[in-house]
């Protein structure tokens, strides 16, 4: 039984390729095959249109796309290399109503979908939780997949607008590899590396790499990176197999908090301008291993045992946010210092089967998952707490003062959280065209913070916070059941017509200003939509609308509690109920040979519903910020398949970005001398706006070369975190790759 699922291939569009799954596995296929996330060993993979066979991850749960009610995007390798993608960002410019939110300082990119942060529970890599506070490497990456919706009865506690799970490469007996170079605008390079093969009929390996080094077209800015991804597969027999993964990323870059506001409007400076002290400095380090073991009883059975280690650890020193810019043009800088780290330890066991009971077919999948995450977050001081002043409008970077100032460590909170979920899944096929999806996962999560504060004896510090007694806070518990349930009506194979209610329970990480746990919040979901692949994939389509309704949404908040400006995510507010309702349209074509089109638009309407009306709420009515309305993209790639210009290669994306909000939402003030309308308006409007990529390559034999023009128009506009950093996108660049394939 076959079936076609939509991947990107090419620049930033999708080809459609069929997996073939039947019953009978040769040895031959088990040594071709790939883990997905889950370590479930995938069957061989048949493409269509004379493709490569390549091999595709499935749904955790073994679902196929059109028995699964809800849109399923993967972007493949193909893309990542064809669009000589740098960052994750830009790969995410193939997945319809994923855009980027803001850079965070330049530490790290954060993602929305659907009107939800995906950055602290929503991103998986190779199906474990990973601390988003860092930009991973996509030289290691095979895939990128996208579960738009409600996933929480799988993954756990996530919010709803979807899933993103990153793959990374893994072993294959065939040998083979590539190494490469790319150089681009801004003195960028980034030589990279990619070898695989058996080392006996039994063990495979895969090690790939890459050293990034560059400048930037923001002054002062740079960029090191050094990644390594090893991997082992051993095939203990045709029914067991282990594979273990490992990764390493070592970042240095520099802070960068952006641009200019007065009030709620971005001031119109230099793009290249940096603002920052000149010594401003960060440091990321990242690492993790795994273990998969997949075990097939027989056909109709199969045990997964999945276990994954994590490290991760940022640093950086610089002066901070320019919330504060009076209107001449004047900016007192104020300093800050970050030391965060985060060590992950997950397991995850799952058993999948299939089974008739009469004439009714069930496929079954059922498990539970376990995670432990221990945190720590330092606190510092400076004295005195601001920099200098400079003046945005004449300031002159050669003048600036230079020396970098000492800070004192005045509090360290140990945060240490225990996950646990247990779910059961059931695809129930009452019929070849009606099918019913049933589920239901119990979580529990269990959440400690220990913190250790500076203490003073006549105004002088007499113990360090890390000798102090530690204050223990109470243990704060949480657990809920999330059920899911959906209707699947194929009136013939290549159309699904769908339903589904889901409910998710977001467990809010942070603490209040004060130090207080933040509540969970509990959200509904429905969704309804049709999926159609015509032709084999030559025209597919997916139409989808949802509606998610959000009790009590967490936002990182603005002050912290001595009133002071906040930039640390882990203190957030609790600002009241939002419904987030929307419609997303995709359109895949593929009709002529060498020639694939991908089309996509969101809209999305995210708003607070009910909130207390009381000074310091939200407003009901009131947009949410950082939610564009509209965003589309349009993309095509040709490869000429034959004849004289055989290998040659052109492709372009356009990507929009509709009007949004950036800041904080306004809010409900007494202060009617200030605020004559009663609101403290907070809210930065940020126009729409269009970039437009195109590329143009030639492959001969095992080489092949690719230059890329992006930001073609030299578009200027920002992505903005709340206020603290407004980052202007980058201009029009140039990227050129140099590719030996063996």
């Amino acid at each position: 039984m076959k079936y076609n699922l939509l991947f990107a291939l090419g620049l930033l569009s999708f080809a459609s390729y069929g997996q073939d799954f039947s019953n009978t596995e040769s040895t031959s296929s088990v040594t071709d095959t790939v883990k997905n996330k889950k370590g479930e060993i995938l069957n061989e993979v048949v493409v269509t249109k004379n493709k490569e066979p390549k091999p595709v991850t499935a749904v955790r749960s073994g679902l196929k796309p059109m028995d699964n009610p809800q849109s399923i995007q993967v972007i493949g390798s193909e893309v990542i290399e064809q669009q000589q993608a740098i960052r994750l960002s830009e790969v995410l410019k193939n997945a319809n109503g994923v855009y980027v939110s803001s850079a965070r300082g330049g530490a790290t990119e954060s993602f929305y979908s659907r009107g939800y942060d995906m950055s602290s529970n929503n991103m998986f890599k190779n199906g474990f939780r990973y601390n988003a506070g860092s930009i991973p490497d996509v030289s290691g990456l095979d895939k990128v997949e996208f579960l738009k919706g409600g996933s929480a009865l799988l993954f756990g506690n996530v919010a709803p607008g979807g899933v993103l799970n990153l793959v990374t490469k893994t072993p294959q007996f065939k040998s083979g590899g590539e190494i490469s170079m790319q150089i681009g605008s801004y003195a960028y390079y980034k030589p990279s590396f990619d070898f695989y093969g058996g080392l006996n009929k039994s063990i495979a390996f895969r090690i790939n790499g890459s050293y990034e080094n560059s400048e930037s077209f923001r002054d002062v800015v740079k960029n090191k990176r050094v990644y390594v991804n090893p991997s082992l597969l051993f095939v203990i027999n045709p029914k067991t197999q282990i594979t273990l993964q490992g990764d390493y990323l070592s970042a240095d870059w520099t802070p960068d908090f952006g641009t200019g506001i007065v009030g709620t409007q971005i001031l119109d400076l230099p793009r290249n301008a940096f603002y920052g002290s000149l010594w401003s400095n960060g440091t990321t380090k990242s690492s993790s291993a795994s273990v998969l073991l997949n075990h097939d009883f027989d056909k109709n059975w199969k045990l997964n045992f999945n276990s994954s280690f994590q490290n991760y650890d940022r640093a950086s020193k610089s002066t901070a946010q320019l919330s504060t810019v009076k209107e001449n043009g004047d900016w007192t800088r104020p300093l800050v210092q970050n030391d965060n780290s985060e060590q992950i330890l997950g397991d995850q066991l799952s058993l999948q089967g299939n089974f008739n009971t009469g004439s009714v077919k069930h496929q079954i999948f059922t498990g539970a998952d376990w995670e432990n995450s221990f945190a720590t977050a330092y606190t510092f001081a400076f004295t005195p707490a601001n920099y200098d002043t400079i003046n945005l409008f004449n300031f002159d970077p050669s003048t600036q003062r230079n020396d970098i100032p000492d800070a004192r460590a005045t509090q360290i909170a140990k945060t240490e959280t225990n996950r646990f979920g247990a779910y059961f899944q059931d695809l129930i096929s009452i019929t070849e065209k009606l099918k019913v999806l049933a589920g239901v996962r119990w979580s529990w999560q269990e959440a400690e913070v220990t913190t250790y504060k500076e203490t003073y004896a006549n105004n002088v510090q007499t113990v360090k916070p890390e000798n102090a007694v530690p204050t223990v806070g109470a243990k704060k518990l949480d657990n809920a059941f999330s059920p899911k349930f959906g209707l699947i009506y194929q009136p013939r194979k290549d159309v699904s017509i769908f339903g589904s209610y889901s409910t998710s329970f977001t467990p809010n990480t942070g603490t209040t200003a004060d130090l207080k746990p933040i509540e969970p919040s509990i959200i509904d979901q429905y969704e309804a939509g049709i999926k159609t692949d015509f032709l084999k994939g030559l025209l597919s389509t997916n139409v989808t609308v949802y509606q998610i309704t959000n009790s009590n949404l967490a936002q990182t908040a603005e002050f912290k509690a001595d009133g002071s400006p906040n930039s640390d995510t882990n203190v957030k507010v609790l600002s009241g109920e939002t419904k987030s309702k929307g419609v997303e349209v995709d359109v895949t074509a593929r009709p002529i040979e060498g020639l694939s089109i991908i089309a996509g638009y969101s809209y999305n309407d995210m708003r607070y519903t009910k909130t207390s009306g009381l000074n310091g709420s939200f407003i009901e009515g009131d947009r949410l910020v950082r939610t564009p309305a509209n965003t589309a993209n349009l993309s095509f790639f040709y490869t000429v398949p034959e004849g004289i210009l055989k290998g040659l290669s052109v492709g372009a994306i356009g990507n929009y970005i509709g009007d949004r909000l950036g800041g904080w939402n306004d809010q409900y003030s007494t202060d009617l001398v200030k605020y004559p309308d009663g609101i403290y308006h907070r809210e930065i409007p940020i126009d729409g706006y269009v970039t437009i990529d195109a590329s143009a390559g030639y492959t001969w034999n095992k080489f092949s070369i690719l230059c890329k023009l992006s930001n073609i128009t030299n578009e200027l506009n920002y992505t903005v975190h709340e206020n603290y950093s407004v980052n202007p996108i980058a201009p029009r660049q140039f990227m050129t790759s140099v590719r030996y394939k063996f």
